[in-house]
């Protein structure tokens, strides 16, 4: 049992832990009011924010695409030595309407391949293994997907989509700062109170600082859920157009035939064309579509065009 005096400071030390909490809450939220009041029109702060996200998002994607093209390390193939594959790739590119890609090999841990830059300085790598593991229908099939994620410059959409989840989260926390300061004060001053053990206090504020930085959590989710469903949309996409300019079941040999070869992991883990994984956080978080569902597809619009 506490002594009065013990008693005393446990509550004056309490009582100023929550001024001290609150305090802050109050300044913060002042400091919010007075931005939000210096704030130019709305549509300005808009543009203003919008403009440094995709501008931020840009530079993460440049320097990311040169992250990977420096880790790869990849070789180009010479023209004269594939004039057959290039012959073919110049079809495609001209159909699709971009430029002819570099055409590189590297190893990409795995039987793959992914599209760096846009429409007019587009890389395709492939990893060697595609030219063991494919004929050459199957490979041309593979590269005229990826022309076409160079067409929509889809890396660079889904690079700018993540910046605006940033974006969006950290105004998010931002606003909810007072609410997380004025919960933690009052936390800490209730277990002050309680005269709670150190674990348990360090305990109890995890939980209350759990309750409001959570709500950041389902907003990060969420936008990132949505960011991997166009991710998804773009990869069924890419199948869809490459199957018009080759053939259904090209592409979908080529895909049964990496699907069983592939082993998922390293550098490039987002980037490989399927995973493992099953459930369905997975699936909401999946940057590819199921592999058994895009050859489904593929086989089925086979089949139609055969009625």
């Amino acid at each position: 049992m506490r002594r009065p005096g013990s008693s005393l400071l446990f509550a004056a030390a309490a009582a100023a832990t929550l001024v001290v909490y609150a305090t802050l809450s109050v300044l913060t939220y002042r400091a919010l009011l007075y931005l939000w009041a210096q704030q130019p029109d709305p549509a300005t702060t808009t543009a203003v924010v919008v403009a440094l996200t995709l501008a931020a998002g840009y530079a993460s994607y440049r320097l990311g695409t040169a992250r990977i093209r420096f880790a790869l390390d990849p070789a180009e193939l010479p023209r004269a030595e594939l004039p057959e594959l290039y012959r073919r790739v110049d079809a495609l590119a001209d159909r699709v309407g971009v430029e002819t890609p570099r055409l590189m090999v590297a190893s990409l841990q795995g039987p793959n391949a992914l599209a760096l830059g846009g429409a007019r300085d587009g890389d395709v790598v492939l990893d060697g293994s595609l030219f063991r593991l494919l004929t050459a229908t199957e490979l041309e099939a593979i590269i005229a997907h990826e022309l076409v994620h160079l067409k929509g410059r889809d890396s660079l959409v889904k690079t700018l989509g993540y910046s605006v989840v940033r974006t969006v989260t950290g105004v998010v926390w931002v606003v909810l700062l007072p609410i997380l300061l004025l919960v933690g004060g009052v936390a800490r001053t209730v277990s002050l109170l309680r005269g709670d053990d150190p674990a348990e206090f360090r305990r109890t504020v995890r939980t209350a600082d759990a309750v409001v930085t959570s709500l950041v959590v389902v907003c990060l989710f969420t936008l990132t859920a949505a960011v991997q469903a166009y991710s998804r949309r773009r990869e069924y996409a890419a199948d869809d157009r490459a199957a018009r300019l080759t053939g259904p079941l090209a592409l979908a040999s080529a895909l049964e035939k990496i699907d069983r070869a592939t082993t998922p992991g390293g550098l490039l883990s987002t980037l490989v064309v399927h995973g493992d994984e099953e459930g369905l956080v997975t699936d909401l978080l999946a940057s590819h579509p199921p592999m058994d569902d895009r050859i489904e597809r593929l086989r089925q619009a086979a089949a139609r065009r055969r009625n």
